[in-house]
Order: structure tokens, then C-alpha cells, then sequence
């Protein structure tokens, strides 16, 4: 399939395409293949951007990473969806994170259905992510619907308390609009973060290769005897401003965000302490953090998992933030187009993971509760896939920068792969959109016997993932 792609031009944004009967709103966006540059004169705003935040906090009680990390017993710290909104190039495109673990299947589908119809847009220009901590809600609706058939209703998620947090956000996204902010010109801005991010795998003193360097770091020696490992050392920083000031910032690295962990205490964890920093420290630039692709990259080295830690992860991480900031050069907003393909994944094909084990283990009433939840997963997945739903991979392309943003917990292989595919550019990689393939890893991983339960996807995904970047990012 073609990406799509859509411009800001020099005259009013393009009519909605729901108003040209002659083409869909995909034709539409297949249509426009080639990006217009903004006008130089600016009587009127041409973009502009909408800023919004919504506390997502789940109730007590609430699953937290459906139940693998138990339920809610208290708030540590609340967990939020920030977003924003670009208008003036073609169709609305809307950004949101949100600091929930992870967003699923048809659960993904209802919120950026919710979100588009507020911004008036269509569903594939909604670029939604998890910041991916685990003390958090884990969303999927099919799942909830297989549980609830062996009397498990409620095991992963409160459906109704989902419902109305998609639609809180879509009315503060609405009521964004009234008051959009000029854009005239994009920062870019990185900065090196210390001591906090180490890949999984671990070369043992005998060649054997292990990724089992998790996030929490006092239980096993490799943690910190082992070298930082492959990671991408760079935090960066994409702002709007108009003229000299600074309206919102997108700031995105690559790290699993736990420090501690599956005590029952809701939290945004170091990054959420770090974002409200920067947020403290300039309260009229509205912060997004984003994590990047990290599924094999966590604190493990840096982290020994006590309460303390947490702050010393959370001001390395606001220090970086800071250090971005301060490096920033502007440059004129002179284009926007927005891209996406569609990407086909399949799914894993071991024994266990057909539809009828992983039935028959949903409905064996002897088998673990963790064990029947994995099952409810899949089989939520299998039951799209066979429906014909792909993954959307979309680009947010501003010219100097551009977005991608991945599915699941994609390795960082794969950011290091957009930034080599773009070496003149400013590539920023997102992780945790569309997350039913859980890890998603290199075929370098796979060779190296990478595997776990929270693996949906089979070998092959490497070479349709560039395919993908290799459209969007225009290479």
C-alpha cells in the first residue's frame, strides 16, 4: 500500500474529504503525494497547535497492567494524557501519551475513533501512545470480552471507567480548539542522558547470550557488571513556537520507564517526575514525554530498585530534558506532511499460540489467572487479524523533523534503523502505539533466541518494518 501523504499549503487547510463524494478520505490522503511549502507571508496563522491534558487516573482497586502487577491499592503520583493538535496542514493531526502501560486492538481503535471525531480528522491521523509504566492500566477490549465469557469480567480493565477517560479526552482535545497558538517556527533540540538506560541482552562470560537484564537491577549482578549494551544515548526535543516563544515541547527517549515497581502504587514513575519538572520549571510550555522504541531497553544497570532511586533517575532524565532545551535552535516551520502505510505483522505460530490452545487454556478454570489473561490477549488479536486489521505506521514529517511512530514494544534497533535511513534529518521514534505485538524485536534478537510470554509476533517483522520506514520517512 502507498503511504499517505498530506501538506500545509499557503492557502486555507483542505476541505474535510467526508464533503467529495467523488473520493474516500483515504483516497484523498493517497492523493496528495507531494509536500507543499508554507508561504512565506503570514497576514493569517497558518499553523497552529492545541494544547490538552487530562488526568487519567485509574480508581483503587483498578488492574495495573492487567493484574500482572496486581490492582491499585494507592496513588503515588497521578498518571495523564497530553496532547496536542496541529491545525492548518490539510486534515487535524493529533498527538497524545498517555501514561497507561499499554492501549490494544479495538481499545486503540475506540480512543482514536473518540479523538478524531473531536478534531475533526480521520482515525490514521491520530498518533496515539503509550508512555509504557507498568504500576498503570492496560487496555484491550477484546480481552475483556473473552474473560467475561468465562466469568473473569473485569480482570484486565474497567471498561466503563476506559469509556469515559477516552471521552473526557476527547472533549478536552474539543475544547482545545477554541484557542489555537500560531506556529511559525520548529526547535530541535538533544541532549546525552547519564546512567540511565541498558539493553536487556548480556553476553556471559562463556558467549552465551541472555536478555534477561530487566528493569530492576538488584536482583541479578549482570545488571550492573555488564556494560550499558545497545541503546540510543540521545534524549530529544521537538518544539512549536511562535516567533520567540515557546508554545509546547515533544521530548522523546528510549528506556523502559520503571524504576520501582508492582507495589500497588499508581505511578507515572521517574519519567512522569520528570516531565512535571520541566513542566515546573516553565509552566506556559505545555511537555510531552514520549518513550522510544525500548522493548529491549530498561534503568537495570542504574536502577537498584529502591524508592530512592526514583528521584535520582527522575533529575538524570529532567537534567537531559533541561540540557535539550538549552541546545535548541530554531528553525522556520516551512512544510508539514503527514504519511502513513499500513503494516502487516503476523502473529506467532509456536504450538501454544494457536486459537484453540489458547482457548482451551482460557477456559480451563485450573490453569493461573496470568496464564488465562495472556490467553484472553491473543486471542483478541488472532480474532483482528483474521478480520483483516493491520497496524497503522504513520510519519509526522516538519521538514527539519520527523515523527515515526512505532507498534509495541519495538527494540531500539529499529530507532537506530530510522535514524540511519535519515542521516540528514532529525528522525524523533516513538514506541507503544498500536502494542498487540507486545516485544516486538529485531531478527538479530530472534537469532539470539529472544523469547517470553509478552511475544505476539513472529520472525520476519524486520524487513516489512523498514519496507514501512523506507515509505514514510521517503527514503
Amino acid at each position: 500500500m502507498n503511504p499517505q501523504t498530506t501538506v500545509a499549503k499557503s492557502h486555507p487547510a483542505l476541505p474535510d474529504a467526508e464533503h467529495h463524494s467523488a473520493l474516500s478520505r483515504r483516497q484523498m490522503l493517497g492523493a496528495l503525494s507531494a509536500p507543499l511549502l508554507l508561504g512565506a507571508a503570514r497576514n493569517t496563522p497558518q499553523v497552529s497547535v492545541a494544547t490538552f491534558r487530562v488526568d487519567v487516573t485509574c480508581p483503587i482497586g483498578h488492574p495495573l497492567l492487567a493484574r500482572r502487577q496486581g490492582a491499585a491499592t494507592e496513588i503515588a503520583d497521578p498518571l495523564y494524557a497530553h496532547g496536542l493538535v496541529l491545525l492548518g496542514s490539510g486534515d487535524p493531526i493529533a498527538i497524545l501519551a498517555v501514561d497507561w502501560c499499554e492501549i490494544r486492538n479495538d481499545a486503540y481503535d475506540r480512543w482514536r475513533n473518540l479523538m478524531a471525531k473531536a478534531a475533526g480528522t480521520s482515525i490514521e491521523r491520530v498518533l496515539l501512545c503509550s508512555v509504557h509504566q507498568h504500576d498503570a492500566p492496560l487496555a484491550d477490549l477484546g480481552a475483556e470480552r473473552f474473560l467475561a465469557e468465562v466469568g473473569m469480567a473485569g480482570e484486565t480493565l474497567d471498561i466503563d471507567f476506559f469509556e469515559q477517560t477516552g471521552q473526557r479526552i476527547a472533549h478536552a482535545l474539543r475544547v482545545s480548539l477554541d484557542e489555537p497558538r500560531q506556529v511559525t517556527h520548529l526547535g530541535l533540540g538533544k541532549a546525552k542522558v547519564e546512567k540511565i538506560a541498558s539493553n536487556r541482552r548480556v553476553v556471559l562470560s562463556d558467549g552465551t547470550v541472555t536478555f534477561r537484564r530487566g528493569s530492576n537491577g538488584a536482583v541479578d549482578h549482570l545488571n550492573r557488571e555488564a556494560d550499558d549494551g545497545l541503546i540510543d544515548p540521545w534524549l530529544k526535543t521537538i518544539s512549536f513556537w511562535d516567533g520567540k516563544t515557546p508554545l509546547a515541547a515533544l521530548n522523546a527517549y528510549a528506556v523502559h520507564p520503571m524504576s520501582y515497581y508492582g507495589t500497588g502504587e499508581v505511578s507515572a514513575d521517574f519519567v512522569g517526575m520528570a516531565r512535571e519538572q520541566r513542566r515546573r520549571d516553565d509552566p506556559s510550555i505545555h511537555q510531552l514525554y514520549l518513550s522510544g522504541c525500548s522493548g529491549d531497553v530498561t534503568a537495570g544497570r542504574y536502577n537498584d530498585a529502591s524508592r530512592a532511586n526514583r528521584t535520582v533517575l527522575a533529575d538524570r532524565l529532567s537534567r537531559a530534558m533541561a540540557d535539550a532545551w538549552q541546545a535548541t535552535e530554531k528553525v522556520p516551520l516551512e512544510m508539514i506532511a503527514f504519511r502513513s502505510t499500513e503494516l502487516d505483522l503476523e502473529f506467532r505460530k509456536d504450538p501454544e499460540y494457536t486459537a484453540e490452545s489458547m482457548r482451551e487454556v482460557l477456559e480451563d478454570e485450573q490453569a493461573g489467572r496470568k496464564q488465562r489473561v495472556l490467553a484472553a490477549l491473543g486471542l483478541s488479536t488472532l480474532a483482528r487479524l483474521r478480520n483483516g486489521h493491520k497496524i497503522d505506521f504513520p510519519c509526522l514529517d516538519l521538514g527539519a523533523a520527523q515523527i515515526v511512530l512505532f507498534p509495541g514494544e519495538s527494540f531500539v534497533g529499529y530507532q537506530l534503523l530510522a535514524q540511519q535511513l535519515r542521516p540528514d534529518s532529525f528522525v524523533m521514534s516513538v514506541g507503544y502505539g498500536e502494542s498487540w505485538t507486545g516485544y516486538l524485536p529485531t531478527e538479530s534478537a530472534f537469532d539470539d533466541g529472544f523469547d517470553g510470554h509478552w511475544l505476539w509476533v513472529a520472525p520476519g517483522a524486520e524487513a516489512r518494518i523498514e519496507n514501512a520506514l523506507r515509505k514514510v520517512l521517503q527514503v
